[in-house]
């Protein structure tokens, strides 16, 4: 299991490793990312700023407590809106970045799985698939996003587990989104998907919350998103491969 989810970890260091072999494609990776980090960033800085009227607007019966129970309500509350957040921004960053530069990103895809060998698909998915894919990452960010901040609640332990539970939530995410391109130019449909990952959960984890974590480095995302479409691209060849090995994987079809 650890040694899985090293492995996974291990493929976004491969993928750093792809800007020493094709630098060229690699930077148009960077435009996209700049330009969805900048407006992400801006949103934060808003709402960090805003967050502390926001949290004593909506806790107006906390004014008749102690004045120290008063502060650690709101510092609670804060922190545990500022980490969903967080969350929500990541997945929206991917999930926009990934669509806005589809096609700076097919160009990543491509030099991967043509380094890579084998059959290779003519295509992407196209951009309608990015679009939709992207809307579906941001309401499955909504949801894990509340289910950080409902965690936070939880006395004691909640303001700890919520920014562990929101990387771990969050990398799943990222992983499960990222690996979506080498599968839809493939035609490979979401149940036969599920099929192919399972028993990479591990290396899925791996990859995602190493992906996160460097999404949290400051301009950390910038950097980190040309690699982590190469990297994504070797995890799922990897499970196809694999799936094929073991005479799980599915029949391509003619993506739509």
């Amino acid at each position: 299991m650890l040694r899985r989810f090293l492995s996974g970890a291990g493929l976004l260091l491969r993928g750093f490793g792809f800007w020493g072999r094709r630098p060229g494609v690699m930077l148009l990776g960077l435009i996209p990312a700049a330009i969805v980090f900048v407006i992400v960033l801006a949103v934060l800085v808003a709402l960090g700023i805003q967050l502390p009227a926001i949290v004593e607007w909506a806790t107006p019966f906390a004014e008749r407590w102690d004045a120290f129970w008063t502060a650690s309500l709101r510092i609670a509350i804060a922190a545990v809106t500022f980490a969903g957040a967080v969350l929500l921004a990541a997945v929206t960053f991917t999930a926009v970045t990934l669509a806005v530069g589809d096609p700076f990103y097919e160009r990543i895809w491509r030099a991967v799985e043509i380094e890579l060998g084998g059959d290779v698909p003519d295509r992407g998915a196209g951009f309608w698939r990015a679009a939709a894919d992207a809307a579906a990452l941001i309401a499955l960010g909504v949801v894990a996003a509340l289910g950080v901040a409902l965690v936070g609640f939880v006395p004691l332990v909640g303001a700890v587990v919520a920014p562990v539970l929101g990387v771990v939530l969050s990398g799943w995410l990222l992983a499960r989104e990222l690996t979506a391109r080498a599968f839809d130019a493939r035609g490979i449909t979401a149940a036969d998907r599920k099929a192919v990952l399972r028993g990479q959960g591990a290396r899925m984890l791996g990859f995602g919350v190493a992906t996160q974590l460097c999404f949290m480095v400051p301009l950390g995302a910038v950097a980190a998103m040309p690699a982590a479409v190469a990297g994504s691209t070797m995890l799922a060849r990897g499970a196809l491969d694999a799936a094929a090995a073991a005479n799980l994987a599915p029949s391509p079809s003619s993506p739509s």
